[in-house]
């Protein structure tokens, strides 16, 4: 059969200096460094063009028998029966078609001496790159294309002809995982993390791997310094992503001190979301859940300002026009009792101004002494009056209280002299038994304590 030629196509025939015309005008494409190595490996990148341009269907049936005549080691040629026979499961058309795509790139070689086709070495080069990546998309770790850089890398290098280009590479791969690691960190979530950290462990494997590798470059004396500059810059990066792990070790430290435990179950937050990722439908857990939807409210800070403030003018508004000012009304009528420690104290100084007037206490005599004893003026009474009057006694003749107002700065003014000792005496009484030994005895200069006033 015979393929039509595409639009593209045409279009290259029509304008074989096509290439230049993606270009500034000022700028020659062949000047470019890249561009040269590039048009250097013309019939190369021609084999990759037949292979892999047009739709998807098409190239797997050009790779499907490509493969099926390459994995053939038991004959190194092939006749159109042979082919036919072997790839009998396609359509004569669809087979026709393939070959006749592959013959015309130099993937397969046509020997019309002997009436057979041969595999091509560039298409068996061809095969093995692609074999490599596709073994490369079967393997479940995540840093398997790594491992494929590496074993470029490793191949060139006993083959001696490893490039800066092979290098770079692999060291663009290591900055990218860096990066990767980096951002999950930053992220803070543990489950980020977590699969950050398993990621950094398969990766640091083909680290050690490549480390050997470095080294028998760096110690190559045939390579050059631009070499020996990509692979030192491989060895830095390589330090940078094995030094991530303690970062990894703080920033899961720092989430299980912030983790939150659900009472006493032993279930934590972190628990909860992964039950949930396992969940496809999270909306299906509130079947049967709830009666009716929850309808969320939205307001902003504005709306609620006004509201507010509508709320509050209505209130004002019909308190002043429907109530008015309230009126007037009676207090209520309270009788005030004074409590009983006030007039426990105005009992005691009753009883101290008796003393201090007529020297009748505690007896009514005119032979009464001028001096008694404390505990007998503080007695009888109950514990909690007695220690009342007691506390009351170093008062008597402060100077300080005497210039206040008061039933207190009328006991300070007494002529009444208190003098306490540091002795106790042990008393006859059902509420007090012992008490520190005082006297209370009346001023023996009245017109100087007048005088003092």
């Amino acid at each position: 059969m015979i393929e039509p030629i595409t639009s593209e196509a045409a279009q290259e025939q029509q304008e074989p200096d096509s290439l230049q015309a993606h270009f500034q005008p000022h700028i020659s494409a062949d000047e470019i460094e890249q561009v040269y190595h590039l048009k250097r490996a013309q019939p190369l990148l021609q084999v990759f063009t037949a292979l892999f341009h047009g739709g998807f269907d098409g190239v797997l049936v050009r790779l499907l028998v490509l493969r099926e005549l390459a994995g053939d080691t038991s004959s190194t040629s092939f006749t159109r029966a042979d082919i036919n026979t072997r790839l009998g499961y396609l359509l004569p058309e669809s087979l026709e078609t393939a070959v006749l795509r592959l013959r015309s790139n130099q993937l397969l070689a046509w020997d019309a001496q002997q009436a057979v086709y041969r595999v091509t070495p560039m298409a068996r080069n061809v095969l093995s790159a692609i074999d490599a990546l596709l073994a490369l998309g079967r393997e479940e770790d995540d840093n398997a294309e790594m491992g494929f850089l590496l074993s470029q890398v490793a191949g060139a290098q006993v083959m001696g002809g490893v490039t800066v280009d092979q290098l770079n590479h692999l060291l663009g791969r290591l900055v990218e995982l860096t990066e990767e690691f980096s951002d999950a960190i930053a992220s803070g979530s543990e489950f980020r993390l977590r699969a950050s950290q398993a990621k950094w462990h398969m990766a640091c494997d083909w680290v050690e791997k490549g480390s050997e590798i470095l080294r028998a470059i760096t110690t190559d004396e045939n390579a050059d310094s631009a070499t020996h500059k990509a692979a030192q810059a491989i060895g830095r990066a390589q330090s940078a992503l094995l030094n991530m792990q303690g970062m990894f070790s703080r920033a899961l430290n720092q989430i299980e001190r912030q983790r939150v435990h659900l009472g006493q179950s032993g279930l934590s937050t972190t628990d909860i979301k992964r039950w949930l990722l396992e969940h496809e439908d999270l909306a299906s857990l509130a079947t049967d859940a709830i009666d009716q939807p929850v309808v969320p409210l939205f307001i902003t800070p504005a709306e609620m300002i006004d509201v507010a403030e509508t709320e509050l003018m209505a209130d004002r508004v019909n308190t002043v026009v429907s109530n008015g000012l309230p009126t007037g009304t009676d207090a209520p009528t309270t009788i005030s009792e004074g409590p009983a420690m006030q007039q426990e104290l105005d009992d005691w100084l009753a009883r101290l101004s008796d003393f201090a007037a007529l020297g009748n206490f505690p007896s009514i005599a005119e032979e009464a002494p001028k001096s008694i004893q404390a505990h007998e003026s503080l007695l009888p009474a109950t514990f909690a009056v007695a220690s009342y009057r007691a506390s009351l006694l170093p008062l008597l003749g402060d100077a300080d209280e005497a210039r206040l107002q008061g039933a207190t700065a009328e006991l300070a003014r007494l002529p009444v002299k208190f003098s306490p000792q540091d002795e106790m005496v042990q008393l006859p009484d059902l509420e007090v038994a012992a008490m520190s030994l005082a006297s209370l005895s009346l001023s023996l200069n009245p017109e100087g304590d007048k005088s003092d006033e």
